[in-house]
């Protein structure tokens, strides 16, 4: 991925190293779930997100507020990986101002905290072990960077395109909740059973998918932002993050009825789809029959 400029966004907030910390680290399990991992599966649960997902990848307890320390030496390469994390967002802030506009809406540009291991977040204590998330009370997206690491080497989707598609993922979500899109899914749940709620989950999550392809076709159209290899590393991440991917690997076998983000082939269609035809209107994942 190439950008014609090294400009970065004025959103980044940058909290790694400080603050709160949780016991036992990226991927380890403790013997409970704090109330802050609570609280985010409850408002994710409001904006049509399953919150067993939370629950059960939220793999360490709550963590304990301490005094704050500044922030000792970073790796070269951690920070490289921030400030190109910052040059993605300020990409899509371009994006979507300029889609917005054309729509006859003003585009409200979200926050990116960079954290580790746990923050705070107006939707409770966020924690690394959840990976990327938006929190619609805050319109504000979350990453620790170590994630980048597992999606590099556990689910062997490497790449800075990779990296680029989960922050426009999760940007899809903030576009999803300006528009009101979530609120209304929210509000369908409501009336149906869980299954169906689940189904629901999978079309806002698959929009979103579709909505980081809008993305990725209008920047390239823009500003030339594609090299070779790019968009096939979006797939590879995709892919490696399908509900089937995910629970085979975890347990052996897949249970679509359970399923909340969609299938590897289903997240890289929506992607693909958006992509392709940079129209909002073709990533209306809720009319369509075949996901």
């Amino acid at each position: 991925m190439r950008f014609d400029s090294e400009e970065q966004s004025r959103n980044i907030e940058d909290r790694r190293g400080a603050g709160w910390r949780g016991g036992g680290g990226r991927g380890r399990r403790a013997g409970g779930i704090g109330i802050g991992t609570i609280v985010i599966a409850l408002v994710a649960m409001y904006f049509g997100i399953d919150p067993a997902i939370v629950l059960n990848n939220a793999g360490v307890g709550a963590p304990v507020p301490r005094q704050s320390v500044p922030a000792g030496p970073r790796p070269a390469e951690e920070d490289a990986l921030a400030r190109f994390v910052s040059m993605v967002l300020a990409d899509t802030e371009k994006t979507w101002h300029t889609l917005f506009q054309a729509g006859g809406r003003s585009y409200v540009e979200p926050k990116l905290v960079l954290f580790t291991g746990a923050t705070q977040t107006a939707c409770g204590v966020g924690q690394d072990a959840m990976g990327p998330f938006y929190c619609p009370a805050d319109q504000k997206v979350y990453i620790d960077l170590g994630f980048y690491d597992d999606l590099r080497q556990r689910y062997s989707a490497p790449g800075d395109f990779a990296q680029a598609y989960v922050i426009a993922h999760e940007i899809g979500h903030h576009v999803q909740n300006l528009l009101g899109i979530s609120a209304k899914v929210q509000s369908m749940r409501q009336r149906v059973s869980e299954r169906e709620g689940n189904q629901l989950s999978v079309r806002l999550e698959l929009q979103a998918d579709c909505l980081a392809g809008i993305w990725a076709h209008h920047a390239d159209r823009a500003r030339n932002v594609l090299e070779a290899g790019d968009i096939e590393e979006a797939l590879a991440a995709a892919t490696a993050i399908g509900d089937d991917r995910l629970q085979k690997q975890a347990r052996g076998y897949a249970v679509p009825d359970s399923f909340t983000h969609g299938s590897s082939a289903q997240r890289v269609r929506w992607f693909r789809t958006g992509f392709e035809s940079g129209a909002f209107g073709d990533c209306d994942t809720f009319s369509t029959e075949r996901l």
